[in-house]
């Protein structure tokens, strides 16, 4: 596992490269949910989500050889943006592996930053793809699966922790638990006292299946929300969120499209459903915890198109 000085080391590692995104109290979600919320916009970071801190900081980490090979990274749309842009800042060639469910716009980001992206039917092939890709002399630059990665993560709670004043319960978002892993562990080290929740959508459950298996399972997959769709967690994120994150909720599709439009009228911001997932969850934390709790967010990206969140809410008739 990973500690507060891997966190630490990989926020000076990136310092110049990624966003000190803003953590914000938000008077709008205080409201709605009647006690204080502080926000932490990730959605404010290069490329659109935190994925570029964990991408930036395993760059960096390379070998001059690792980076001739060229990085290979398999992602459900953000990582494989955040991999393209970034190593193309870094003048690495890169080639991004997506299931053809990814959104287009991720796909097109990918391209535009000129990635070579291939596309697989579902994410088990992509990571399967990518493996073999890897064993052909590719350097894998895994989503989740890799300390390097979760330490760049981890520097959101770092400044969660610097930032956030006297919040007592933290909601984060899981697809395979890297954000999390990275968060939890700044977290117990600088606020031991706070809360660390985890969230995932109902179809894309790896965490909360593992947790109850006792250790990584393959999982299947159903949930429009492609951005946490991981076909199972690591041993590595596992033994981070056993050890460190207070419960994983799991809540409908339906419920994470309706807090994003929530997010946007009471918080004013354009969140993808990984993020919109995190007031469902609250409201069954606040249930449990009482009014005396002070919450934070961790608005993790916001890389959907209002085609996609318009059609989403129309289908599950919201708008």
């Amino acid at each position: 596992m990973i500690g507060i000085t891997d966190i630490e080391a990989a926020a000076e590692r990136i310092a110049g490269h990624v966003v000190r995104t803003p953590t914000v109290p938000s008077p709008g979600l205080s409201t709605l949910l009647g006690v204080p919320v502080t926000a932490k916009l990730e959605l404010l970071q290069r490329t659109g989500s935190f994925k570029a801190r964990g991408a930036t900081a395993k760059l960096l980490s390379l070998s001059a050889a690792e980076r001739a090979a060229g990085v290979v990274a398999v992602s459900g749309g953000n990582h494989g943006i955040a991999l393209a842009v970034m190593a193309a800042a870094l003048d690495v060639k890169a080639t991004v592996v997506m299931p053809r469910t990814a959104p287009a716009r991720s796909r097109a980001l990918a391209e535009e930053a000129g990635a070579s992206v291939r596309l697989t039917d579902g994410m088990d092939s992509a990571f399967q793809l990518v493996t073999r890709l890897r064993d052909e002399g590719l350097t894998l630059v895994h989503p989740f699966d890799d300390p390097v990665v979760i330490a760049g993560q981890g520097t959101v709670g770092l400044e969660l922790a610097e930032d956030a004043g006297d919040v007592t319960d933290v909601f984060v978002s899981i697809g395979g638990g890297g954000l999390i892993a990275g968060i939890a562990t700044a977290l117990r080290a600088l606020r031991p006292g706070v809360r660390v929740w985890g969230v995932e959508t109902a179809g894309a459950e790896a965490m909360s299946g593992a947790l109850k298996a006792g250790g990584p399972v393959p999982v299947p997959l159903s949930s429009l929300v492609t951005t946490l769709s991981a076909p199972s967690v690591s041993r590595l994120t596992y033994e981070h969120a056993a050890a460190l994150v207070e419960e994983v909720l799991v809540v409908p599709d339906r419920d994470a499209v309706q807090g994003c439009l929530e997010l946007a009228e009471h918080a004013k911001v354009w969140a993808e459903p990984a993020a919109g997932c995190l007031l469902p969850a609250a409201r069954r934390v606040l249930a449990r915890v009482g009014d005396g709790a002070r919450l934070g967010l961790v608005v993790c990206g916001g890389n959907t198109t209002p085609r996609e969140l318009t059609g989403w809410a129309v289908d599950f008739g919201l708008l």
